[in-house]
């Protein structure tokens, strides 16, 4: 074989059109240059909107988030601080069932949400586990501390103005400290940052 021959096919894959190397490319298991491009400009719109430093993401979204989460607790939390005094339970017994009642209505609320896009309800429950365990559990912490912690709020009535008033400044105090966390962790893509997809 001349030099010529070995040259020829170098010289004939030198002339096929740009489309049909980059082809040649995936069939050997290699993206092409623009599917390379493609996924790179995927990945890079990722971390711009989620996996980004928390200053992207606005107080007032973090805050919305805090106030979803804060709703479902309330509701909880209130039913079981009533349960429990109108029981005549010890502390420790209403805390408990508070904090168990504002988990459970804290996911029912954002899998309320998330069923509406067409999830099962167990990728719904999935999806509430990640949302919201973190913001539940510190608004748990933070407002059944402030409620023992204000004297004679677990002990007051139902028809008692401290009881309400407690109540009242706990959640306050939950959603101040709870919303720049809620900002941090929607800034990294985590937290209620994963029940956005299902609302648009």
């Amino acid at each position: 074989m001349t030099a010529q021959d070995r040259e020829g096919p170098a010289h004939h894959s030198d002339q096929h059109p740009p489309g049909h190397t980059h082809h040649a490319a995936d069939e050997q298991g290699r993206p092409s240059g623009g599917h390379a491009g493609g996924h790179g400009g995927h990945v890079g719109g990722h971390g711009d909107g989620h996996g980004g430093a928390a200053g992207a993401v606005s107080w007032g979204m973090a805050a919305q988030a805090t106030l979803h989460c804060l709703t479902g607790c309330a509701i909880g939390e209130v039913l079981g601080m009533v349960i429990g005094t109108a029981l005549g339970w010890s502390n420790a017994a209403t805390i408990v069932l508070a904090v168990f009642l504002a988990f459970v209505f804290g996911y029912a609320l954002t899998m309320r949400g998330v069923l509406k896009a067409g999830l099962t309800l167990r990728a719904a429950f999935g999806v509430a586990l990640a949302a919201d365990t973190v913001s539940i559990a510190v608004m748990e912490v933070l407002d059944n501390a402030a409620m023992v912690a204000i004297p004679g709020a677990m002990e007051a009535g139902l028809a008692d103005p401290l009881f309400w008033g407690a109540l009242a400044m706990a959640f306050l105090l939950a959603f101040i400290v709870t919303t720049p966390v809620n900002r941090w962790m929607i800034g990294r893509g985590k937290g209620h940052a994963v029940v956005h997809q299902y609302h648009h």
